[in-house]
């Protein structure tokens, strides 16, 4: 029914994008920019004038920077800036820091916050119980709970999907199921089989008197779905929503898009991972070989986590009242020791905490044998450097993989620059040779996991929103390491020799991408 009323705009193409609303909104935004660039050609025939006026300005502005609080890969790449720029450096500088939509949005998440508050508290039992069975991660699970609001659960069943089409025949049932609610929120939503056979279930479910939920980021309106997407869905009673949708102005909101994938049904089960909504995900279609993904299913106390993070996501924006009781989970009677511990987290750009990166600093200063990485991309600060090659020059076994056939080959050409150092400290690096390795995962010592939508990258571990789900002593982290062990088998472990081989063009690009990685 609903794909013969698709809006015409729905078309694919760059026809459709230069001639959309969206095609506008990108083309101020440039010009915008470009007015930025040009304002030292504006004031050169003051020159005289000028110069010592955009001198003092450009001292001004790096010492600010020098003594700002940014990572200091930021710190690098806006002096790069500011000096190569002088003073539309400086003004595009100013420009970000003081913008009052940044701070509109801290503040509104600073509010939802305290409205879920009463719905995270941490259990003291299970943090006592966690201390008697590893100190080390009762620590992160003070951290998390209360420095960000993420508490640690027990009596939660986790099922790890391997592949992208294990997790989408998986939430398929379970949306099948819903009788109360249904919460999605996505960072790429394309159409084809896999958003139709969604689709036609929401349909029927909001149909059905289900609540049914959906955010996708704005970004998908670029080349993905039509501009006023949202409302086509709200004729079949889907409450739908764009975050951060694209808007004409210059912002580095804009820059801070939803990475997140969340799937809530009933408040009973949910679903993370890497696995967004697209046909190349569940290797329907093939675009760079084969689509390796993760993703892992929650059932019990934790899903309440999962639930708050949609719901304080989702009011960003258009705020409604919301009735939080009408979605939390049933806790469960009594104590299943075997399921372990589970904390589902989220990392914002907007609360001075690098959540993600954190939970990934604590798996590799606390492995004791080995800690092995799937990761798409590898663009790293120098703390994360630090980490990876003081961990494997300690004996700790480190294993990543990469893909062999990139999505973005700037971003390729990045990570290579890493190679070399990683390889030389001990780090051992694979690459996945059927193709893209788009998989968030860390595994640690036969205990330890974590599954996400975060890459090793500035962009996921600074700027997004995301999320992920930190597993210990549940038996289904002995599943992720052992498809680890299967991926790794599939893969071609790169030298120092392929290394220092690599073209000329490859090695220059790296380098000189490199200048401006926090950007990409």
């Amino acid at each position: 029914m609903h794909k013969n009323e698709v809006p015409a705009t729905a078309k694919k193409g760059l026809f459709r994008i230069i001639f959309s609303r969206t095609g506008i909104i990108l083309l101020l935004i440039l010009v915008q920019l470009i007015w930025f660039l040009r304002i030292p050609f504006y004031l050169g025939e003051y020159s005289r004038y000028m110069y010592g006026i955009m001198l003092i300005l450009e001292i001004v502005v790096v010492i600010y920077i020098i003594n700002s609080e940014d990572n200091p890969a930021f710190k690098m790449t806006w002096m790069l800036f500011v000096v190569m720029l002088p003073l539309a450096g400086a003004f595009f500088y100013i420009f970000v820091k003081t913008q009052m939509e940044n701070n509109h949005i801290k503040e509104r998440l600073s509010k939802l916050k305290l409205e879920t508050a009463p719905y995270l508290r941490q259990d003291e039992a299970i943090v006592d119980a966690l201390w008697a069975s590893k100190s080390a991660n009762a620590n992160l699970a003070y951290y998390l709970s209360k420095r960000v609001g993420f508490p640690v659960y027990r009596n939660t069943e986790v099922k790890y999907f391997p592949l992208g089409e294990d997790k989408f025949r998986q939430m398929v049932s379970e949306l099948r199921n819903a009788r109360k609610f249904i919460f999605m929120e996505y960072f790429i939503v394309e159409e084809g089989y896999m958003w139709d056979t969604i689709l036609d279930i929401l349909i029927r479910k909001a149909g059905d008197g289900v609540e049914v939920r959906f955010m996708y980021d704005g970004m998908c309106a670029i080349s993905m779905l039509p501009y006023n997407y949202p409302k086509y869905l709200k004729r079949f009673g889907i409450q739908c929503k764009m975050s951060n949708p694209m808007k004409p102005f210059l912002s580095t909101v804009q820059n801070n898009r939803d990475h997140r994938k969340i799937c809530v049904v009933d408040g009973r089960v949910g679903f993370t991972g890497g696995v967004n909504i697209g046909d190349e995900y569940i290797n329907r279609k093939v675009r760079f070989g084969h689509w390796k993904d993760t993703a892992v299913m929650l059932k019990g106390d934790a899903v309440q986590g999962l639930t708050m993070m949609f719901l304080e996501m989702w009011n960003v924006e258009g705020r409604q009242e919301e009735n939080y009781r009408r979605y939390l989970t049933p806790k469960a009677k009594g104590l299943r020791r075997e399921l372990g511990y589970i904390i589902p987290y989220a990392d914002s750009p907007f609360d001075n905490e690098n959540v993600g990166e954190e939970v990934y600093f604590h798996i590799l200063n606390h492995a004791k044998k080995y800690v092995h990485i799937m990761t798409p991309y590898l663009i790293l600060d120098n703390e994360m450097i630090t980490t990876l090659t003081r961990v494997a020059k300690c004996g700790i076994e480190v294993v990543i993989i990469m893909p062999h056939i990139p999505d973005k080959w700037y971003a390729f050409a990045v990570a290579k620059t890493y190679y070399k150092e990683l390889i030389e400290s001990g780090v051992q690096i694979y690459e996945y040779t059927p193709g893209f390795v788009h998989a968030k995962v860390f595994v640690s010592d036969d205990d330890t996991a974590t599954v996400g939508t975060i890459n090793l990258d500035y962009r996921s571990l600074y700027l997004h929103f995301e999320c992920g789900t930190f597993i210990y002593n549940n038996s289904e982290v002995d599943k992720i390491e052992r498809d680890f062990q299967r991926t790794l088998s599939k893969c071609h472990k790169m030298t120092l020799i392929e290394v220092k081989g690599q073209t000329l063009f490859t090695k220059l690009s790296g380098r000189v991408l490199r200048l401006i990685a926090p950007l990409m």
